[in-house]
């Protein structure tokens, strides 16, 4: 037999025994902690990121700000991205500083909108090609 299919058939008899030994989870009846025990539940921070590929063209090391240009419903653009102490910057999950930046990586950089500017909050560059 295949790898897979032992890995499979041991999955399957595992749930099976489960099942079998501590009943049907279908006739189990939820429990729900009275509201004062209740843990609470933070709200869905609704994320206002959002993602650019594209090339450096320029690193302003004094203003903080990094041009990429790609392409925006099929139209070349070059955007300028403010980097703060909270952008991340890494290549292959190793981090970066700014500095490391060079004209030239491709690069994905995730942004939100503060009025208008856009704010890196990440700046992944792209693995070299071997």
């Amino acid at each position: 037999m295949e790898k897979k299919t032992v890995v499979r058939l041991l999955l399957a008899t595992f749930f099976t025994l489960t099942t079998t030994a501590t009943g049907s989870t279908a006739q189990q009846k939820p429990t729900t902690l009275p509201e004062k025990f209740a843990i609470p539940t933070p709200p869905d921070k609704k994320s206002n990121l959002e993602r650019f590929f594209g090339t450096i063209e320029k690193v302003n090391d004094p203003a903080k700000t990094v041009d990429i240009k790609g392409k925006v419903k099929q139209k070349e653009k070059t955007l300028t991205f403010c980097i703060d102490v909270k952008t991340k910057i890494t290549r292959a999950k190793t981090e970066l500083k700014m500095a490391n930046l060079k004209p030239g990586m491709y690069v994905l950089v995730e942004y939100e909108e503060e009025g208008d500017r856009l704010i890196a909050t990440a700046i992944k560059v792209a693995a070299p090609k071997k």
